[in-house]
């Protein structure tokens, strides 16, 4: 799921980059060039159809966090998308009108969105992948099989405050060395104890490719020998470059160009153990996480908003050009059953691999349904964002 990959290549690298509020991904801005233009709801394919009533429970929750902060905090955005609603206080009018709508009302909820926001279509091809809620044997002790630690933040990995120039908030991400800030360590480094103290292990893993996917997919469930389950979510990462290792097996010819997927990538790394650790040490990349103690079953992990993602109805975008809490109109197929996938979903994560206006990062759930289909998920897409109208 990254650009300039083949058409078949690597779906399953989504990254869940669950930033809370204000702290957005770690790398540097990239100019995004985008062009947008004004639609009607009429243009969108399959609109009259989605069943759009299912987003309420994340639209409600997105608009009591919004509440919470600052009216002129950014969101994100850029020229259009950043003006109409890349901040907090674009969205108090229609949030407003959100705290009114009634549960099953399919009708008077398409009728907010149409009274509440002007669609336009994103003028670039647009391609859409998934990501799910994996599920991992772990142990609390380090014991037996169970020797993969699963980090928590260290408390030396640091923030610069943004550049007050940067509408997107900005932060890099370092540590202190002799006063100065420096690059955090790398895959690699941590993996050979670079760590230290700084970071305490929350569970041990039974499969170091188990982490790996883990901190690709950046939240989880953790299923411990007595048979419990305890999740995890996205709590930090190390600020170095996400490489996708779907492209680094294509340059090896470890795989080929259409045979990669999510599935396809963890099956070489497990039949090739003396290989995998230098392969995925190819991604620098490296993400910490935190328990979640009061996590909704129903729902998925805390999203970059700050709360939890609804299967199918919320995606992670690139904030750079679309700003969170955004609702777009995804018209794309499913790779599974191969008929249409015409959805509103809400922009509520981030991806540090997602880029660009057109590029959507769908959250699927968790199970094996979702494990399927987020792995194969990678199709192109006509996209729509839906920014608040101007109040009267």
């Amino acid at each position: 799921m990254r650009h300039g990959f083949p058409a078949a290549a690597l779906a399953a690298a989504a990254l869940c980059g669950c930033q809370q509020l204000p702290q957005p991904v770690a790398q540097a801005p990239q100019p995004v060039a985008a062009r947008f233009t004004v639609a009607s709801f009429a243009d969108i394919p399959g609109w009259p159809a989605d069943p759009v009533e299912q987003t309420l429970p994340a639209l409600q929750a997105e608009c009591h966090r919004l509440a919470l902060l600052p009216v002129d905090t950014a969101l994100g955005g850029q020229g259009l998308t950043q003006q109409a609603g890349g901040r907090a206080g674009n969205w108090t009018a229609p949030c407003a009108a959100a705290e009114a709508l009634e549960p099953g009302d399919s009708a008077g909820i398409r009728l907010f969105y149409q009274t509440w926001f002007q669609p336009y279509r994103v003028e670039t091809p647009g391609l859409v992948t998934g990501y799910y809620e994996p599920e991992v044997r772990g142990s609390l002790v380090q014991v037996g099989a169970y020797q993969t630690p699963l980090y928590a933040h260290p408390i030396d990995l640091v923030q610069a405050p943004p550049d007050p120039g940067d509408g997107n908030g900005q932060h890099a991400v370092g540590r202190i060395a002799d006063g100065q800030m420096v690059p955090y360590w790398t895959r690699a480094q941590i993996e050979d104890g670079a760590l230290g103290t700084a970071a305490r292990p929350l569970f041990y893993l039974a499969d170091p490719v188990d982490l790996f996917f883990l901190q690709i997919q950046g939240a989880g469930r953790i299923r411990l020998p007595d048979g419990s389950v305890m999740r995890v979510g996205y709590d930090g990462k190390n600020g170095r470059s996400y490489t996708p290792i779907g492209r680094v097996l294509l340059a090896r010819h470890a795989l080929a160009a259409d045979d990669v997927t999510m599935q396809s990538i963890r099956a070489w790394l497990e039949a090739h153990r003396d290989q995998a650790r230098a392969v995925m040490d190819t991604n620098e990349d490296y993400v910490f996480f935190r328990v979640l103690t009061d996590a909704d079953s129903s729902m998925g992990p805390p999203g970059a908003l700050g709360v939890n993602l609804l299967a199918g109805r919320t995606a992670a975008v690139d904030r750079h050009a679309i700003p969170l809490g955004a609702p777009l109109f995804i018209d794309t197929t499913d790779p599974v059953t191969g008929r249409p996938w015409q959805h509103l979903v809400l922009a509520q994560d981030l991806g540090t691999d997602i880029k660009g206006a057109a590029r959507t990062d769908i959250f699927l759930g968790s199970g094996p349904a979702a494990e399927t289909q987020a792995g194969h998920m990678r199709q192109p897409s006509t996209e729509y964002v839906l920014l608040p109208r101007p109040a009267a």
